[in-house]
């Protein structure tokens, strides 16, 4: 059964997993939505990362009806590995893993911007397989499914490359998040012909990259609910990622971070190439 339900996602065969999400999001996300009681927001690590009574609603809920669809399957979501962090394991078993952020942007979410959205990938032995990316306030569903492309509500989506006359727009980690060693090199991102910014929604940022509205990621942190479906979503739309070391990012981890993801493999080692500091 597992091996048929895979078999039919990599077919096209998405549609099952999307209404899940949107179920999810109809749900547990937008109804609090600008709704937000002070009660139901709450630091985690500090006042730059929170967690709300909706992403853990959600996260439940998506919990429960992805396993529904995959029997046998597990999920990896954010607040259940910040729960028990041994679930994070799961990356490197021989089950289907549904990686799940609930709220991607949670920041955003709770400011009552609409620049939030629910991230789910589909992996196997660390290979991406499928992926969706939904922004509810905008009415945005992106997926990917390897090696049949991407697509934006319906309708495929491409990244091009950038044109050699423009300044490189990158979305970066916010320095909040960074360690000393990581702050030095986004450094290597001040220079002429490219303009760093700190990122917000990363799954967002990811499908920007993926429409070519924005140039490329530099990313310092690796938890994989925030990068696997981006990461999928880019390459099926034609762009490339690496790490510092010059390899693929691995959502199992162990990675030489930081990392890019970029509309082309040109635009992706310049970057990679600046990060290193040469």
């Amino acid at each position: 059964m597992i091996d048929d339900f895979l078999a039919h996602v990599l077919a096209g065969g998405t549609t099952e997993v999307e209404e899940a999400i949107r179920k999810a999001a109809a749900a547990e996300i937008m109804p609090r939505f600008r709704q937000l009681a002070a009660h139901e927001i709450v630091e985690k690590n500090g006042p730059h990362d929170l967690v709300t009574v909706a992403d853990r609603a959600a996260e439940a809920h998506l919990t429960e009806s992805l396993t529904a669809l995959l029997p046998g399957s597990v999920v990896v979501g954010e607040e259940a590995v910040h729960a028990d962090p041994a679930v994070y394991e799961a990356l490197q078993g021989d089950a289907p893993v549904w990686i799940v952020d609930p709220v991607d942007g949670t920041r955003q979410f709770v400011r009552g911007e609409a620049g939030f959205c629910t991230l789910v990938a589909l992996a196997r032995r660390g290979e991406l397989l499928a992926s969706w990316t939904y922004a509810p306030a905008l009415g945005q569903m992106a997926v990917a499914v390897r090696g049949r492309g991407a697509t934006l509500n319906g309708q495929p989506i491409r990244s091009g490359s950038p044109s050699p006359r423009d300044v490189l727009e990158v979305a970066s980690s916010h320095p909040d998040y960074t360690t000393p060693d990581q702050k030095r090199a986004l450094l290597g991102l001040d220079t002429d012909g490219v303009h760093a910014r700190p990122c917000g929604s990363a799954g967002l940022e990811y499908l920007d990259v993926a429409r070519g509205l924005v140039d490329a990621t530099a990313f310092s942190w690796e938890y994989a609910w925030d990068h696997a479906a981006g990461l999928l979503l880019v390459t099926e739309a034609g762009g490339a990622h690496t790490t510092v070391a010059g390899e693929p990012f691995r959502i199992t981890g162990g990675n030489a971070l930081p990392f890019t993801a970029a509309r082309d493999r040109v635009t992706a080692d310049r970057i990679r190439t600046l990060l290193r500091g040469r």
